[in-house]
């Protein structure tokens, strides 16, 4: 493909959507990786109206510093208005007890509002391309998704737009290239640590080994998707309005209300989903405890509590102290733990090679597990056994030791046998669980942010 074909597609990608014009003022996300340093050259070129706002974390050493510098460095030449911000997104983790992922997320969008307030601003521009959405698509998927997680990544919300998502990553590098473009490599993104990075570097080439064209025709089914997705929010829009009531206990969901022409269970995943986060199969057990009257049955989602009550669904925001209790069967291949997922493998001792294994994965002898299991937050009193030390020491003891923040805390969960302790998640497990020279299954679970 040719650069002028890039620029045009650009130019046209915006005429279709009506993404933005030349009266707009644009506030361009610029990381300095090679997305978005593209996306600055291709607004430049065109004459639009554009600053840039960077972003340093310092997660990264002297790498930050050194994106930081070129971003800078490029603006200036460009002779673009630019703002730079330093996060510390470490402590802002400790304070609010959110992943990486979602502080930073968090911390950039409200900086990127308040610019744009101060300054006039009224789009702000992310380089999410073709690549990214296809990602997406994959990661929601797996993590058990309605229709709404399967359209990848919106090109317009509300006052934020993507321009590139008509283009490949490979496009935009070879653009880069050819123009000589300066851009950064961030080296988190060869580590598959992270599930983006394992659908990025393992699933996908696998898939585009078998069809070359596999990136357009995904192309082409998320736009499909999209549409698909946007007449169902409009109808599910009028549906919310007839079958809620909004009262001080919380949100009462008349199922009886929901017409019987309609995919009921679906109904009331889009509900759910959409207004309080359910993810979908917690949505199945929900309409499966329906079916079966349940009443008093809870359920969870990161935010919110939902409760079975005599044929309807109450949601409420979870409260400081609600202990968010859950059981887990043997068969169960994963479960919700506040804003992580924790994935369940049973497997043979000889098949564990590494038994140095990060604080986010617990081995654990399946011989001494009892069935089912209890997750919960933990609570004053709770006591364990934390491995290595032998002796017994309570959980907010362990907890302050560990210097855990207080809004963290909060939100610690706890993995239980019976009524003894197995997991501090995502920490330290029980010594008395832990495996040893007489051990031949266990049980591996591994905590992972979503």
């Amino acid at each position: 493909m040719s650069h002028e074909t890039l620029i045009q597609r650009f130019v046209d990608y915006n005429r279709r959507h009506n993404l933005y014009t030349h009266d707009d003022k644009i506030l361009l996300a610029v990381s300095g990786g090679v997305d978005s340093m593209v996306m600055l050259s291709l607004f430049v070129q065109q004459g639009y109206n554009v600053g840039v706002a960077h972003c340093n974390f310092l997660l990264r050493g002297s790498e930050s510093d050194e994106d930081e510098q070129m971003v800078l460095r490029e603006a200036e030449r460009y002779g673009v208005e630019v703002f730079n911000r330093r996060f510390d997104t470490v402590g802002e983790m400790e304070r609010t007890g959110e992943s990486m992922e979602m502080a930073a997320r968090r911390l950039r969008y409200d900086w990127f509002n308040e610019l744009c307030k101060e300054y006039g601003y009224n789009i702000i521009a992310i380089a999410h391309h073709t690549d990214d959405s296809i990602e997406t698509f994959f990661i929601n998927l797996m993590r058990g998704t309605g229709l709404r997680g399967l359209t990848g990544i919106n090109r317009r919300r509300m006052n934020v737009i993507r321009p590139l998502l008509f283009a490949e990553r490979r496009e935009i590098a070879e653009y880069a290239i050819a123009n000589k473009l300066p851009y950064r490599e961030d080296s988190s993104n060869r580590s598959t640590k992270y599930l983006r990075n394992k659908i990025r570097l393992g699933l996908l080439p696998v898939i585009r080994e078998t069809n070359p064209y596999f990136t357009s025709v995904m192309r082409g089914n998320l736009y499909r998707l999209t549409d698909a997705q946007l007449f169902i929010e409009a109808a599910i829009a009028d549906i919310r309005e007839t079958v809620i009531e909004h009262t001080e206990y919380g949100d009462r969901i008349h199922i009886d209300r929901i017409n019987s022409n309609y995919p009921r269970d679906f109904v009331i995943y889009e509900i759910l989903n959409s207004a309080y986060g359910f993810k979908g199969d917690t949505v199945e057990s929900m309409c499966h405890a329906l079916a079966e009257n349940a009443t008093g049955k809870r359920f969870f989602a990161r935010d919110y509590a939902a409760c079975i009550d005599r044929g309807d669904i109450v949601v409420a925001p979870i409260a400081d102290d609600d202990a968010c209790q859950i059981e887990i069967d043997r068969n169960d291949l994963h479960a919700y733990c506040g804003n992580s997922i924790l994935l369940f493998a049973h497997t043979d001792i000889d098949n564990v090679t590494d038994y140095n294994t990060p604080k986010e994965v617990a081995l654990l002898d399946e011989s001494k597990l009892k069935y089912p299991l209890t997750l919960r937050r933990w609570q004053e009193g709770d006591t364990f056994i934390p491995f290595g030390m032998g002796g017994r020491k309570k959980v907010s003891d362990f907890l302050i030791d560990q210097k855990v923040p207080v809004v963290e805390k909060r939100r610690q969960y706890v993995l239980l046998s019976e009524e003894q302790i197995v997991w501090i998640v995502g920490r330290r497990i029980d010594d008395r669980f832990r495996i040893n020279d007489r051990t031949e299954n266990i049980l591996k679970i591994t905590k992972e942010q979503i």
